[in-house]
Order: C-alpha cells, then sequence, then structure tokens
C-alpha cells in the first residue's frame, strides 16, 4: 500500500503546529525509565528525524506490536517540549496506519534534537530508501554494500557568553498556553490548565524524618474531563488553603508535576501537581460551564463483589436501611463518629456503606431524617473505599464526597426503578457474609445432605440453609478478649492480652488500653432428623443463639460468678430450633484440609413463616 508522509511535519511541530495530525513513520523504539515504563521514539517526516516521548497510556501499542519499528502511525495529539536544551515531541494519542513499512524518504537528523539513540543515513540502495544506522559520536558506519559513511553527529555544546553588566535581561512575560489536564505531563515547560475545584481536602499535620509540616490538597476537572490532583506543603498551605473553594473555576500555572501515588489518589491520571513558590492560582471572573461541576464513574454494587480491597471508586444506590451514629475509638486513640447505612441497586445487590466522622452528623442527619419521613433517598459517593473484612463494604474517606438525590441521570434511573417495583425486590447484601434472606434466594440441606455432597470442597465457599435445632454449647471458652480499637473503617478485634499493671495490650495495634472488648467465638453442635455437624459462630451470631452480648456472659461467669445464672442461659437456648444460615468452606489447619462451618446468621422458627415455605416447596413440586 503506498503511503506519504507528511513532509516537514517535525519542523512544523517544532515552531508550535500542534493541529495539523501528520503522518510520520516511528524508525527506532527504546524503552526508558527505572520506577515508570515509557517508551522514547524516533520519528521521520520523510526529511527530517526527532525523538518523541510516548505517554504511559499508549504503551500497550508497542506491547501488542501494533506500534513498531516501521510502522507508519498519525499523531492524533501530541505537543513539542524543550527539556535540557533540546525539543522533543511528547506523543499523547495516536494511530496505526500501517503496521510494517520500508523506511521512507532521504533523511537528517533535526539540528537540536538528542541523537545518541541512532542517527539516520542515506542508503544509497536500488529502492532509494534510507536505514537507521545504531551509531556512537564519531564512528563510521557500513552500508550493505560495504560503502562507509559518516555520519552527521550533533556539535558538541558550548555554554551561552556570560554578560555582565549589561543591563536587565528581557523576560518572556507572555501569557502561558492553557492545555488539557490530560496533556501534562513533566516534560513541559511553561503550562497553565483552567479547571474547577471538585473536591478539598482538611489541612493535616504530619512529622517525619525531615521535620513536622502540614500538607492539603484538592481535585480538579476540566472540560475535556481530565481530572488532577494538587498538594500544597507548608507554607504554600496558608498561601493557597483560603483562596481554594469548591465548584470555583481556577487558572492555575507553574507547578511540577510527580508521579501519582495510587495508595491516596482515585483520580484517573498519572501525574499530580505539587504547587512551588512561583505558582500562580487564579479565580476566574466568568463561570465557564463547559466545565462540569463533578465526574463520576460508577460501580454497580454487584461490580463491588470482585473489586480490590483499598481500591476506591464511585457508587451510587438508594438507602434501604440507615442505622444510629455511634462513638468509636480510633486506633490512634481519639474518638470519632461511625454511621452505617445500607444501599441497593439494580443489580440485585445491596451493600454496607460506612460514615465516618464528619459524614455521621452532615449529611448522615439529613439522611436519616428522609429515611424516618419514608423517603428513600438516592446517594451517589464520589471516592469510596472498599473493604474485604468479613464480606465486601465501602466506607468514607478524607476525600469521599457524598451527593443526596443529586440531578443526574443515573440517580433519576435509578428512582425509576425503585418507584416502579424495585423496592420490593429482593437484594442479597454482599457485606459480612449475610446470605440472602427468603425462599427465593435459600438453598435448603439437610445436615446428611452436607457431608454426603461434599459441600465446601470447591474454590468457593457454599452457602446453605438448614434447619436444626442447637443440641450443645461448648462453655469452657465461648469468647475472647478483643482490641477495641479502629484500622481504618474496621474494627482491629485482634486478641488482646493483659499486661501487669492491668492495662491490655495489642500487639498488631501496639497501643494499650483500660477497657477490652469481648467477642463471641462459639463451638456448637447442631442436628437435624438427618444427622450433626459441629459450627463456629462469631460476635453476630452468636448474639442471635444465646440472645445476650459476648460482655454479658462472660461479666455472669467471670465478674460476677454466678454460676446459676450462667447455666440458665445456657440451659435457655439448648434445643430450640433456628434457620441456621451456614457459610461452609474447606480451610487448611496446620498440615490437614478441613471443613469449616460457620453460622453467619440464626433465626429462631417462625411457625408461620416455615408453614408457608413448605406449602410453596408442595406447590411447586405439583
Amino acid at each position: 500500500m503506498p503511503v506519504s508522509l507528511t513532509r516537514n511535519a517535525i519542523a512544523s511541530i517544532n515552531d508550535g503546529d500542534v493541529n495539523s495530525r501528520p503522518l510520520v513513520q516511528v524508525l527506532d523504539i527504546k524503552l526508558i525509565g527505572n520506577t515508570q515504563e515509557r517508551y522514547r521514539l524516533l520519528l521521520s517526516d520523510s526529511v527530517s528525524t526527532q525523538h518523541a516521548m510516548m505517554a504511559t497510556q499508549l504503551n500497550d501499542r508497542v506491547k501488542t506490536g501494533q506500534v513498531r519499528k516501521g510502522s507508519v502511525v498519525q499523531l492524533i495529539d501530541y505537543i513539542c517540549s524543550t527539556v535540557q536544551s533540546r525539543k522533543i515531541i511528547v506523543v499523547l494519542n495516536m494511530e496505526t496506519i500501517l503496521p510494517d513499512c520500508e523506511i521512507i524518504g532521504n533523511l537528517r537528523m533535526l539540528v537540536g534534537t538528542d541523537s545518541s539513540v541512532a542517527n539516520v543515513v542515506p542508503d544509497k540502495t536500488s529502492s532509494g530508501s534510507a536505514r537507521v544506522v545504531n551509531t556512537n559520536f564519531g564512528s563510521k558506519t557500513t552500508s550493505n554494500n560495504g560503502q562507509s559513511f559518516q555520519p552527521t553527529v550533533q556539535p558538541p555544546y558550548q555554554p551561552p557568553p556570560n554578560y555582565r553588566n549589561h543591563g536587565p535581561i528581557m523576560k518572556n512575560e507572555a501569557p502561558a498556553r492553557i492545555i488539557p489536564i490530560a496533556a501534562l505531563n513533566p516534560y513541559q515547560g511553561r503550562w497553565a490548565i483552567k479547571a474547577r475545584v471538585t473536591a478539598k481536602s482538611d489541612v493535616r499535620r504530619y512529622n517525619n524524618a525531615k521535620g513536622d509540616g502540614k500538607v492539603f490538597s484538592f481535585d480538579l476537572l476540566d472540560s475535556d474531563g481530565g481530572e488532577i490532583r494538587v498538594t500544597c506543603f507548608n507554607a504554600l498551605v496558608d498561601r493557597f488553603f483560603d483562596v481554594i473553594e469548591v465548584g470555583k473555576v481556577y487558572m492555575i500555572s507553574k507547578g511540577s508535576l510527580k508521579p501519582v501515588q495510587r495508595n491516596f489518589n482515585h483520580l484517573r491520571n498519572e501525574w499530580e501537581i505539587l504547587l512551588e513558590s512561583a505558582s500562580t492560582v487564579d479565580l476566574c471572573s466568568d463561570e465557564d460551564v463547559s466545565i462540569p461541576c463533578q465526574q463520576f464513574t460508577f460501580r454497580s454494587i454487584s461490580e463491588i463483589e470482585n473489586a480490590n480491597n483499598n481500591s476506591i471508586l464511585d457508587i451510587i444506590g438508594i438507602i434501604i436501611s440507615i442505622n444510629p451514629s455511634i462513638p468509636i475509638l480510633r486506633k490512634n486513640g481519639m474518638e470519632t463518629q461511625r454511621r452505617i447505612v445500607n444501599l441497593k441497586d439494580m443489580s440485585g445487590r445491596s451493600i454496607e456503606l460506612t460514615l465516618w466522622g464528619d459524614f455521621c452528623n452532615r449529611e448522615g442527619h439529613k439522611l436519616q431524617e428522609l429515611f424516618d419521613a419514608g423517603i428513600f433517598p438516592v446517594v451517589a459517593v464520589k471516592a469510596a473505599k472498599v473493604s474485604d473484612f468479613s464480606g465486601k463494604s465501602v466506607g468514607t474517606i478524607s476525600s469521599t464526597q457524598l451527593f443526596i438525590n443529586p440531578d443526574i441521570p443515573e440517580a433519576q434511573s435509578l428512582r425509576i426503578w425503585f418507584d416502579q417495583g424495585g423496592k420490593e425486590v429482593a437484594a442479597q447484601s454482599i457485606s459480612r457474609d449475610i446470605m440472602p434472606v427468603g425462599a427465593k434466594n435459600e438453598i435448603r440441606k439437610t445436615v446428611s445432605q452436607i457431608k454426603d455432597e461434599g459441600l465446601g470442597r470447591s474454590d468457593k465457599p457454599d452457602w446453605v440453609t438448614v434447619k436444626a435445632t442447637m443440641s450443645f454449647i461448648k462453655t469452657d471458652t465461648f469468647c475472647y478478649t478483643a482490641c477495641p480499637l479502629m484500622i481504618g473503617d474496621r474494627q482491629c478485634n485482634k486478641k488482646v492480652t493483659k499486661a501487669g499493671d492491668g492495662r491490655w495490650i495489642c500487639d498488631r495495634c501496639n497501643q494499650e488500653f483500660e477497657e477490652c472488648d469481648y467477642r463471641y467465638l462459639l463451638q456448637a453442635q447442631i442436628q437435624d432428623h438427618t444427622g450433626l455437624i459441629w459450627v463456629t459462630s462469631f460476635q453476630e451470631s452468636g448474639e442471635e443463639i444465646l440472645g445476650c452480648s459476648a460482655k454479658e456472659l462472660y461479666n455472669l461467669k467471670n465478674e460476677k460468678q454466678d454460676d446459676d445464672k450462667f447455666t440458665e442461659v445456657i440451659r435457655s437456648r439448648l434445643f430450640l430450633e433456628f434457620l441456621f444460615r451456614l457459610k461452609i468452606k474447606e480451610e487448611l489447619y496446620g498440615e490437614e484440609q478441613r471443613v469449616k462451618i460457620t453460622v453467619v446468621k440464626a433465626d429462631r422458627m417462625d411457625r408461620s413463616t416455615e408453614g408457608r415455605y413448605l406449602l410453596d416447596m408442595l406447590s411447586k413440586r405439583h
């Protein structure tokens, strides 16, 4: 397929033309970078060659072979930057026109570019095409026909003359060109972006080897949908914190770019901006309606079931339950507030959303009022953190934003679905290992079927419901002393030991405290008409079985030493009939594989509900 490159395109790009979308050829590719993979290209327009840096989001083009030596590509988005007095093209987007092609044109290296990778010299072959020759400075190169060539090399660097006492030097005071956030990269010189502030953190103080300091950050969104985080330290906190307002549009320039830290930054950008003393942040007087107020990338609740722990994502759902706000002691010994709400969406799943700190009183109070009034509010959460402790849940972090009944299409669709029947649709919770409730989702088994069918021995756990009685409860070790401190959005719960001074010590948190928590670790036997099995119950299901908290039962036995009352509590629960919802999974104990059966929920048998279930089962069989 004949193809013509865009002659003199490289010279035009060096002169500032970034809109022509030229056809160029890739003559060489080199992988560079220690901490982050980047590809450097040698590009040709059939007349000149110049080096280019490829944006990391295009790395897959090279890895999959879409772009390789000889490929003819069209530059879609690109800029020209000066790095150490040398110009380099930064390719942000491109399309492959021909994956393979012979070298086109009679080429020369453009003066002023980096020639350390390859020089291009004429190859006097019958086809008249050029070829790429790897060279060292001053060395000779031999062509296929044995003819020697002396490659043209860049002249050695000469420092500029040192002028003294000859008057002031003129500075380039022209304003920096406004570019999209997506085009920002460390190889640019002067730049400016125009964007709206979508989130702003509080000032956080820290202490490290360099001393004390303070920091805050804010997130930006521009009219092209590009997002980036901006961070300010110490003196710049005092300078910019009161200037920045969420929802306002600013012109920002003269900052440095550093690689993003994914542990703390959820935005889809490989860079962060670090403001410096020369940076400028100017409020735009005109309200730019082309820049949206917020940008979401929602994940359905069913997708969150497979999300990685600690990942940051956006979620939208309708509140189906809300718990009161309670005080919680954090790992650092400070008290905060926690409120848990349950969200449901059209995927047939529900999930716990944990509100922390000010979210409990600010948005949490408004949600409680709406819910108590019979209104099921829609909640959109920007930047929620995923936890996989005992099922999947999401929680708020410092950069989280909550929007109640937002005016967006996703919220409107969810409201219509809920009002037109979605309210009555059963949703399976993916939080705290809670099994689905109701006959439609239950898998009923007998004790003998659990054993005979080898449940729990596959890669994933089996979830079943068993109608059985509580036949035996082990009472010598029914609970353990647990750490009450918080790790992230969950209680530590690790077993703690008592020190000589009477205080409790947690090895995980490396802290001491006056009061510990008591949590059930209950070993019991349940049986039906086909046999019996041992099961384990933890805190919530233990309270459902015994009807009291682990701390209350512990105090009866150990503090009050009321054996009669303690025995009465245990005996009152024996031979009661429950619907046990069980999680069955094979686990490794030492060097032995054992099937572990955990009670995730224990409901007292309701005769009328069970009767309806049996009648429904009979009707389905006939």
